[in-house]
């Protein structure tokens, strides 16, 4: 199977599976996959965020994702749990549509690691 399609198929699980979960049928956005993973690696699935946490969150998801590409590395977490990163190497410009298939591409190795999907 091409790279490509291997990427499709295991993003296409990976939406079915979260979108069953938490969006009551509704199609999750990468956005709101991202958000989920931000709520994950906070460890406070229950709790209710504000719209600027919802940005941090969004933001500890990126940096988690990106960690193993080399762009980011875990700091430390801080006294209300909140994990803080350190900037390795700048991103590169990317163009959206490259934005979103790396933001995929980190997606579906999260998913992997955990054992979402196979």
């Amino acid at each position: 199977m091409a790279r490509d399609e291997q990427l499709k198929e295991r993003w296409d699980q990976i939406v079915t599976k979260l979108s069953a979960r938490f969006a009551d049928g509704d199609t999750l956005d990468l956005d709101a996959i991202i958000y989920l993973i931000g709520v994950q690696e906070l460890g406070q699935p229950g709790k209710r965020f504000k719209k600027d946490d919802k940005l941090d969150l969004m933001h500890i998801a990126i940096c988690r994702l990106l960690e193993p590409f080399g762009y980011y590395k875990f700091d430390y977490q801080d006294a209300d749990g909140w994990p803080h990163y350190e900037v390795i190497d700048q991103l590169p410009t990317l163009k959206a549509g490259e934005q979103s298939l790396l933001m995929k591409e980190a997606i579906v190795q999260y998913f992997l690691e955990i054992k979402l999907i196979n």
